[in-house]
């Protein structure tokens, strides 16, 4: 039951600071596996001035699925995402999952500051404070998603459109013959982290502007388009 939850994991109660009290984080988490992972993860970022939306795959075992929940209803500031992805390594359905956690965080009454995007293999080296802290220092108003303009190496991944297979426990990414329109609006492609921290203006931004939507819609076929879409959109003018 809940309190048993969260006497023996020991979760923080309240703001350990004003200073992190007053700085609201967002994190979106897609998981699939590791139960146990998933819940030393939670407890290391979980703070009750936060929000958290865990995307679980589609595919995942319904016990997965129903122990996940169970812990999830122990707390108000963490929830499912309202839409759910079968999650292909590599594919268009991970940088959905993101859109669709960052849809339901957009409409939350929780007022945040940044969101931190994790997958549930990651753990935190650093403290909630030593994360605001840093991002108040070098990043106060910026995004954090690095990148380079497109490597040669990578021109296949949008070149050519790529496809999802997934059928009776296999998942995979495939290339097909069909070469890809140019990006729209002219876009310059950038490449970096699937990985990012990014400001509440610039999620609102990614999912109301007519370029946005286009990237969007554009990337849809292409390989790992979250390892470009976040950083092609930062580096718009503005």
């Amino acid at each position: 039951n809940c309190s048993t939850v969260l006497k023996t994991l020991h979760f923080i109660t309240r703001p350990l600071s004003d200073e992190e009290g007053n700085f609201s984080l967002a994190y979106i988490i897609t998981i699939h596996k590791e139960l146990e992972m998933f819940v030393k993860l939670l407890r290391a970022i979980y703070m009750p001035q936060n929000i958290y939306c865990i995307h679980v795959d589609e595919k995942s075992p319904k016990d997965y699925r129903v122990a996940v929940q169970n812990i999830v209803n122990c707390f108000e500031n963490i929830f499912i995402s309202s839409k759910r992805e079968s999650v292909v390594y590599a594919g268009f359905s991970r940088l959905q999952a993101d859109i669709n956690c960052m849809k339901d965080l957009v409409n939350s009454k929780i007022q945040w500051n940044y969101v931190i995007n994790l997958c549930g293999q990651d753990y935190p080296i650093k403290t909630n404070k030593d994360i605001i802290q840093y991002i108040k220092s070098k990043w106060n108003g910026k995004n954090m998603t690095p990148g380079v303009v497109q490597p040669l190496h990578m021109k296949h991944r949008t070149h050519v459109s790529y496809r999802e297979y997934v059928h009776s426990g296999m998942s995979y990414v495939y290339p097909t013959k069909n070469v890809k329109a140019k990006p729209p609006h002219n876009l310059t492609i950038y490449f970096g982290s699937a990985y990012y921290i990014l400001t509440k203006e610039f999620v609102e931004f990614t999912l109301t502007d007519a370029r946005a939507k286009d990237l969007l819609e554009w990337s849809r076929d292409t390989y790992s388009p979250d390892e470009h879409y976040w950083v092609t959109l930062n580096r718009l003018n503005g």
